[in-house]
């Protein structure tokens, strides 16, 4: 497979594609997250994720294949984004402990005039988490960076997560086993 791009500056996923032997640059450019409100969840996950494409592919063209992706977090049909502040993050774990919540990840992946993009949707349930938790790991991770305030491969969701419906890295920020699919049909 040829080396690509990638449209996102996410440690997360930039481990998962080292994982999974895949080489790419990255290149960013900044790109608008708001969206049209009368689209679904999974749509709004897909909306942003191309436009982060897009923005890569006009300042250089998709002769490489160019690949973005952008990860909410729903509960209750209410899109959680990326915590603002500390307050923020403790506030948002506290309505996610001892519920279910979606993770979806939309991508995009740009290459010589064709568009792939999708969206893979994975169920997440926390266990019931202390206030003393969820402090613990606002100070000590500062999940301020990830949508839904945490990241499952950290602390919290080593003690908090009781079940796992879906693809466990789609909620780390990317389905990497589907990417590699798709890179691998782009260069047949």
């Amino acid at each position: 497979m040829q080396k690509i791009i990638l449209a996102s500056q996410s440690p997360r996923r930039k481990q998962l594609l080292q994982w999974a032997e895949v080489f790419f640059d990255v290149i960013i450019k900044d790109t608008d997250e708001s969206y049209p409100q009368n689209l679904t969840q999974p749509d709004v996950a897909m909306h942003i994720a191309k436009n982060k494409a897009l923005a890569v592919k006009f300042s250089m063209g998709d002769s490489i294949p160019i690949l973005s992706a952008d990860t909410i977090v729903v509960l209750n049909k209410e899109i959680i984004g990326k915590p603002a502040d500390r307050e923020d993050a403790i506030h948002i774990l506290s309505k996610l402990s001892g519920k279910k919540h979606l993770v979806i990840t939309g991508v995009c992946i740009l290459f010589n005039n064709k568009e792939i993009v999708f969206a893979d949707t994975t169920e997440v349930e926390f266990h019931n988490l202390s206030m003393e938790q969820i402090i613990f790991y606002v100070d000590n991770h500062k999940p301020y960076d990830k949508a839904g305030a945490y990241a499952i491969q950290e602390w919290i969701g080593v003690i908090g997560i009781k079940s796992i419906n879906g693809d466990f890295y789609n909620v780390m920020g990317l389905p990497v086993s589907r990417v590699v699919k798709e890179l691998i049909n782009l260069s047949h």
